[in-house]
């Protein structure tokens, strides 16, 4: 089947498209939802540089829908259904949810509008072995935003997910998947990216209770990572 890959960047994202391709399922856009002036992801706020580098890596067409929060759901559809009509062999979306039926029942209702199916691979997997599992096949990611009430940014922003890090965020009750909101990632290397993402590191920036690791693309090899 043909589908579009309901995009942050980051590491459940990733791991679903991941899962529907070894489906021989074709990935034929990723579809990221930005801030309302565009140029940044709304949930993750990575640049449209790293998206569109991602994209590229993947060699997957990135589509993005610039909105509010309290228009997420109109805006969203407008986007998939513009999907749909350019391209109507596009028969589902892969949304990278686990275990909260309010989203998988969001996301069946906004494809169901739209007369797609949605796809959930990872879906009710454990959180810990879903993880496990992105770590085990060769995915690489690190943390780009934080819940500041429960991880301090100083020590977080910046961390490469792996198993040590896993365990210590267990040992302090965080959930190491971090499927509460305690943290974001994005993607910089895998089994089906074509080259890593170089990256630098830049700024903090501090928005309500998150805080947010501005990383720019790197022109030095080697980069950050």
């Amino acid at each position: 089947m043909n589908f579009f890959c309901s995009w942050s960047g980051g590491k459940d994202s990733c791991l679903s498209l991941y899962k529907a391709i070894s489906l021989a399922d074709l990935p034929k856009v990723l579809f990221t939802a930005c801030i309302e002036e565009g140029g940044r992801s709304r949930s993750h706020g990575l640049s449209m540089d790293i998206l569109q580098a991602q994209a590229l890596s993947l060699g997957i067409p990135l589509v993005t829908v610039n909105t509010a929060w309290d228009q997420y759901r109109d805006h969203f559809v407008s986007g998939i259904r513009a999907l749909k009509k350019q391209d109507p062999s596009i028969t589902r979306g892969v949304f990278g949810d686990m275990d909260i039926e309010a989203h998988r029942q969001w996301e069946k209702e906004v494809c169901a509008e739209c007369e797609m199916k949605a796809y959930l691979p990872l879906w009710q997997m454990e959180r810990k072995y879903v993880l496990k599992t992105f770590l085990e096949v060769g995915f690489k990611a690190i943390i780009i935003s934080v819940n500041t009430a429960q991880l301090n940014p100083e020590k977080y922003l910046g961390r490469v997910i792996d198993e040590m890090l896993c365990k210590e965020l267990e040992a302090i009750n965080v959930d190491p998947c971090g499927e509460n909101g305690e943290y974001h990632t994005v993607v910089f290397d895998g089994p089906i990216f074509k080259q890593p993402l170089l990256l630098e590191k830049g700024l903090i920036m501090k928005h309500e209770s998150y805080c947010f690791l501005d990383l720019k693309l790197s022109s030095k090899k080697g980069g950050l990572l």
